[in-house]
């Protein structure tokens, strides 16, 4: 029996450092929290993400805080002969006592803390006291005595001693977060009682699948504190399989004890796209002397998942086999979803990893500088067909190789691992991000000095962790699922690269290279790539004011982390568009740019299968209100971005692309079987006279890219004005339109785009509107908006094609009363300087 200690905590600051003691006396806390946000409920500090407030708050990094609470033990409680503490997740270097005796000394944030302490147990009022420790000056000591400083550029301070402790690294600040180094219980609080015996853990073991017959074993990992007899089973809750039980004779002490069962039939678990997420409920109990003593609920996927890396005639290959089958990997890298990861709720995850599936996303990497996520995230990836490349958390830095570091690495991997193995979207175990091509590529020899001596050190404790500890974490308790390293395997700046293993190609935004960059430079597979844009206006005035709405302020360069990320923005900005005419034009401009130039990519990746099997952009989501990479924003806006993706990573994808002087349509495919359907492309101008209508049948292959049409591209314009023209290309399949895209033949900035000549109609449904839109000219990148709701739209920033009527849905929680509303409607050339309209006009 598990009981929750998750409330009536209370806090406070413990005086160690007097100057900047600001309380002693204890108030309410919240328990899973951190100490940031019970001081801003306590309202002893102001909103963290609020204007410049960051700056101000990172005193709380250097302060020590006490948390406590009491535990009533009556006499049903006291009459268990064990009663243990469960702490799932400290953050970070904590002192626990019970009844003031020290019970454990925690040091690592990513780890669940099991804590016999029945003796020390009293009836009546039991007070459990938890003092956390300042994780910079408890790591400063480390810092100082090692002799050299290592690398950790994300650790946003003069000293940074990130590495030395086993906490996300994003908290310490990245080039896309803030610096908020929290303390608190992150994790539930449970007290589990038992007699005799308990299970610690059951793994589910797929040994063979196959159409007729799939053959598991359950590994339980029993307890017991006494010698006693006690009957095992593995149960189906849906009738899947019959029961099968063993009686054991369980000693005192820990032991492990399989048993064999079998589902015939089996349905498979599919990523999303493929097929269902096929689930099954699966319960393991245990028996003692005819009472229940234990059990433990999971619910199982069965399917194959392969990571092949290995050499080939291209270079060395890197792709997943799902159920056999190839499957071109569509998705994005994931973030922590907040700097406070107590408000990441069930809502927050669901609407987050629904979001991705809503854009035909079939994997997330959770990435190595955040956190081992939640349960919840897990199981719902699961439920939605999400598959998990899962880092452990180290990222673009260099890690100490003490042994008792290395003992914490050891204790985490096995912690972390045991935890997540039976999830079936769990696709692979990476070691790190960005390490080895960091270590042989960023000149951090050179940038800090290193003798060979120490350079080879810092490279063996390296070694120690990603090719010795973790590997063999891996092999012994999850064997069946494929570990590398460190991602990328290749680098960006070498042409060769490009050949093998997976990549983040940093060219386009680092390296200034033009958005076109993205259709040469493909590798075998892309597993970080990505553009910046600032959220929407919406966003913007959440957290700043209106002396505040300029890039350049104080607020919005504290909101934006990266070094040239303003500068890169108006670079590209300069080189495709024309000047917006305010900041509100400027931040929707802006989004419009980044997801027309991962458009790029996301088709190229595409069009490239199978020589290219991935497409991982960076990033999905936000910890806090930034200018990013990401698609989503903090508050679960979609960008322009994520409404392109939708559409680039659809199961079918029509592409129209001019290669060498020639106009290609790509049809690529993920579906499993042939498709029979029609081409459509047509030539237009902006006020909708075509100069061109070609139709005929394709048979789109399965499970794969190719040309389906090709001409020159001198022939197809020939004595046309390419500034006002457009190529729309539709597939159908019985009348209905599968895929459709559009090509432009100059760059934004030399279009001439006439004012649209918009007509709305806008209807209230049952959970929003239905709007439905026409226009007499192009409406370039359409931009949908009601400033009153929060929702999604079906679809948005997409270009209305002249007389064409389109219809978009809004869905929202919000009670809607009004049969009309306030819809805003933004096209790119509303976003223009009414003098360079003119100029346009009249040339």
């Amino acid at each position: 029996m598990e009981l929750d200690l998750n409330h009536n905590w209370r806090f406070t600051q413990i005086a160690y450092n007097t100057l900047n003691s600001s309380f002693n006396t204890f108030l309410p806390a919240s328990v899973p929290g951190n100490v940031h946000m019970d001081l801003w409920r306590n309202d002893l500090i102001e909103d963290p993400f609020y204007r410049t407030n960051e700056a101000s708050l990172q005193w709380i990094e250097r302060e020590s805080w006490e948390y406590k609470t009491v535990i009533e033990a009556g006499e049903v409680l006291l009459s268990y002969d064990n009663i243990d503490l469960i702490l799932e997740g400290l953050d970070t270097y904590a002192s626990v006592y019970l009844n003031d005796t020290l019970i454990l000394e925690a040091d690592n944030m990513f780890v669940s803390w099991e804590i016999p302490c029945k003796s020390l147990f009293k009836m009546g009022e039991n007070e459990l006291r938890i003092c956390f420790h300042s994780p910079i000056t408890k790591t400063l000591p480390k810092y100082e005595a090692l002799g050299y400083e290592l690398p950790a550029g994300n650790d946003q301070s003069d000293i940074r001693v990130s590495v030395f402790t086993r906490k996300a690294p994003y908290h310490y600040g990245w080039d896309w977060g803030p610096r908020f180094v929290t303390s608190g219980i992150w994790k539930p609080v449970k007290l589990k009682v038992w007699n005799r015996a308990k299970i610690k853990d059951l793994h589910i073991v797929q040994n063979s699948l196959k159409d007729e017959m799939a053959e598991l074993t359950a590994f339980f990992e029993v307890e017991a504190s006494q010698a006693t007899e006690a009957r095992i089973t593995i149960k189906s809750q849906d009738l899947a399989f019959y029961d099968q039980s063993i009686t054991v004779q369980l000693a005192p002490g820990i032991q492990q004890i399989a048993l064999d069962f079998s589902i015939k039939n089996p349905v498979k678990w599919w990523p999303n796209g493929l097929g269902e997420a096929n689930l099954y409920p699966i319960e393991g109990a245990m028996e003692i002397k005819g009472v229940d003593t234990d059990k433990k609920a999971l619910k199982v996927g069965l399917r194959t998942v392969e990571v092949i890396n290995e050499p080939d005639a291209e270079g060395e290959s890197f792709y997943l086999k799902v159920n056999g089958i190839p499957v071109f990997m569509k998705g994005a890298n994931y973030i922590p979803a907040d700097n406070f990861l107590n408000r990441v709720d069930e809502k927050r995850y669901k609407a987050l990893l629904q979001s991705a599936v809503d854009a035909n996303m079939n994997m997330l990497r959770v990435w190595g500088g955040g956190i081992y996520e939640h349960d919840r995230f897990y199981e719902l990836a699961d439920e939605f067909g999400l598959l998990i490349w899962q880092d452990f958390m180290f990222s673009c830095s260099m890690y100490p190789g003490d042994e008792e570091f290395l003992n914490r690495v050891r204790q985490e991997a096995a912690s972390n691992i045991k935890r997540l193995r039976n999830h079936p979207c769990l696709a692979l175990w990476c070691g790190n991000n960005e390490m080895k091509v960091a270590w042989e590529n960023w000149g951090w020899q050179q940038e800090f000095g290193y003798s060979p001596e120490v350079s080879n050190q810092i490279w063996s404790d390296y070694q120690k962790i990603f090719e010795d500890i973790l590997p063999d974490a891996v092999k012994e308790l999850d064997g069946e699922r494929f570990y590398f390293s460190s991602s990328p395997i290749s680098n960006w700046e070498k042409a060769e690269d490009f050949k093998k293993g997976d990549n983040h190609f940093w060219g386009v935004w680092h390296g200034s290279e033009p958005f076109e960059s993205f259709k040469e430079k493909i590798p075998r597979f892309m597993s970080e790539y990505g553009f910046q844009s600032f959220p929407e206006f919406k966003t913007v005035k959440q957290y700043a004011l209106p002396e505040d709405w300029d890039i350049y302020s104080e607020v919005m360069l504290a909101h934006q982390r990266h070094p040239r990320g303003n500068q890169l923005i108006n670079e590209y900005m300069q080189r495709s568009y024309q000047d917006p005419k305010d900041f509100e034009s400027f931040l929707y401009v802006g989004q419009v740019m980044q997801a027309e130039g991962m458009k790029i990519a996301f088709e190229a990746h595409r069009r490239a299968k199978p020589y290219c099997m991935g497409s991982l952009y960076w990033q999905l989501n936000d910890c806090w209100p930034v200018a990013s990479w990401s698609g989503i924003d903090y508050y679960g806006r979609w960008k322009a971005l994520h409404y392109f993706a939708k559409k680039a990573f659809s199961p079918v994808l029509v592409s129209p692309v001019v290669e060498d002087e020639k106009l290609k349509i790509y049809i690529v495919s993920d579906r499993l079987v042939p498709i029979e359907a029609d081409l459509k492309m047509k030539i237009l101008d902006f006020a909708g006279e075509e100069y061109g209508v070609t139709e005929f049948p394709v048979c789109i292959k399965a499970n794969a890219s190719g040309v389906y049409h090709t001409e020159s591209v001198n022939k197809c314009f020939a004595g046309l004005n390419k500034d006002a023209l457009l190529l729309h290309v539709t597939l159908f399949q019985n009348a209905s339109v599968i895929s459709e895209n559009v090509l432009y033949f100059v760059p934004p900035k030399n279009l001439d785009l006439p004012r649209p000549g918009l007509r709305k109609a806008v209807f209230k449904t049952p959970d929003g509107y239905r709007i439905t839109l026409e226009s007499d000219y192009l409406a370039k990148n359409l931009h949908l908006c009601f400033p009153r709701y929060e929702g999604l739209f079906s679809d948005n920033y997409f270009d209305l094609l002249p007389g064409e009527q389109k219809t978009v849905l809004f869905k929202t929680d919000a009670a809607i009363t009004e049969t009309t509303s306030d819809l805003q409607l933004t096209s790119l050339v509303d976003s223009y300087h009414e003098t360079k309209l003119k100029e346009q006009v009249m040339r």
